[in-house]
């Protein structure tokens, strides 16, 4: 049996790989509703039980806003910067 077949195979992994746990606006708005909020922060994520203390947080823009919300995230979709200030909301990068 050839050497090339008897070693395991493996593949690459990069190890500059940022990944984001991904939040849509519906979440967003239905989070400021439920519990009367204007800014939404990393912070807020974690309280609720959105996100892990070490996750990286991206604004998906699926869903619409309703209210003027300030949201501050590690990156963000172009149409959900586009939602949020077509609202006068603010975006902010961490």
């Amino acid at each position: 049996m050839p050497i090339q077949r008897v070693v395991p195979k493996f593949g690459f992994t990069n190890i500059n790989r940022k990944e984001f746990k991904a939040i849509n606006l519906d979440t967003i708005q239905t989070l400021a509703d439920k519990f009367n909020l204007t800014s939404i922060d990393f912070s807020v994520l974690q309280l609720h039980g959105l996100v892990g203390k070490n996750d990286r947080v991206k604004i998906l823009g699926n869903g619409q806003l309703k209210a003027k919300l300030d949201v501050k995230a590690h990156a963000f979709s172009k149409s959900a910067i586009e939602a949020i200030e077509n609202l006068k909301g603010t975006t902010e990068t961490i």
